[in-house]
């Protein structure tokens, strides 16, 4: 949808998803809901629901908005329901961020649901406070993921 593409970034396919442990998805928001493109790639993971192999694993998810209006929390929400079908385990920040959760001085994407960051027009790169919660957020769902690893 006339992004250019990344060739060197590695690209996975549904099918090795059943590979992983636990899993953070982030992608961009397209009208308050997760973009065109990784829906057509859950879509696509139609034989790991039929065998439910990704049920039981912790999953989070990220996103960025063009807007402070631009559906961070709605892209949340309609986004759980793919990881609800799968059987996974929805994991969400909630408030373990602490007081970065609360900052006011400052414009910062993200919100219980997951970390998040406002890109504009695409110009904006995120803030520092808004890569802090996303590394805490990817610490948070390795030490849960890493939990439940161990005790299986």
């Amino acid at each position: 949808m006339r992004a250019p593409p990344k060739s060197d970034i590695p690209i996975i396919t549904p099918n090795e998803l059943s590979e992983g442990d636990g899993f953070i998805f982030g992608f961009p928001t397209r009208f308050g809901m997760m973009a065109a493109q990784f829906k057509a790639f859950l879509d696509a993971t139609g034989g790991l629901w039929k065998t439910q192999q990704l049920a039981g694993k912790p999953a989070g998810i990220f996103y960025s908005t063009s807007s402070q209006g631009g559906g961070q929390e709605t892209t949340a929400l309609t986004a759980i329901t793919q990881l609800v079908h799968h059987g996974m385990l929805f994991v969400p920040i909630g408030y373990t961020f602490g007081a970065g959760m609360f900052e006011m001085e400052e414009v910062k994407g993200g919100s219980p649901y997951g970390s998040g960051t406002y890109a504009g027009d695409g110009s904006r790169q995120p803030t520092k406070l808004e890569l802090e919660q996303a590394f805490h957020q990817g610490m948070y769902i390795a030490t849960i993921t890493k939990k439940l690893k161990e005790a299986a």
